[in-house]
């Protein structure tokens, strides 16, 4: 009889992948990546036991929001003190910060504890296709799905 294999902090082997945001849609490119910051992707993944890779994303602007959601879409925080709520329209943020779409979209997806925190740091996030991260020699992530090709 087999016993099952625990992994442990000193056995996670992290890699660093880079993804090109460019005619991506923003929901599946973010569900994929941050798939990879949990983890999800090897064999080895515990829930408890946060063992994900590293991301770079670049040509965060070229990024696909399908229908009208540049003009209806808004991203609402608050500061919570009384009259303390801000909002973002994406069609703002797309010419001022784009990256910060790509931000809100990934941190909602991961844990809401501190081990999400901890996997949310380890995403890099630029506009245009430089990078300072080519010396941890990134390889290129291919996504499954883009807005110009279709399916697959």
């Amino acid at each position: 009889m087999r016993k099952t294999h625990l992994s442990t902090a000193k056995d996670i082997q992290r890699k660093w992948w880079i993804v090109d945001a460019k005619d991506q849609i923003l929901g599946r490119l973010t569900s994929q990546v941050a798939a990879i910051l949990r983890g999800k992707h090897k064999v080895n993944f515990q829930p408890n036991l946060e063992n994900g890779d590293h991301v770079v994303i670049i040509n965060a602007e070229k990024i696909v929001l399908t229908g009208k959601k540049w003009e209806t879409k808004t991203h609402y925080r608050t500061s919570g003190r009384p009259g303390g709520l801000s909002a973002e329209p994406y069609k703002e943020l797309r010419n001022t910060r784009p990256e910060r779409i790509l931000e809100y979209a990934i941190k909602g997806m991961l844990p809401k504890s501190s081990q999400g925190d901890k996997m949310y740091m380890r995403v890099q996030i630029y506009k245009g296709d430089a990078h300072p991260h080519s010396a941890q020699k990134p390889q290129l992530l291919t996504l499954a799905y883009s807005a110009k090709r279709g399916e697959s």
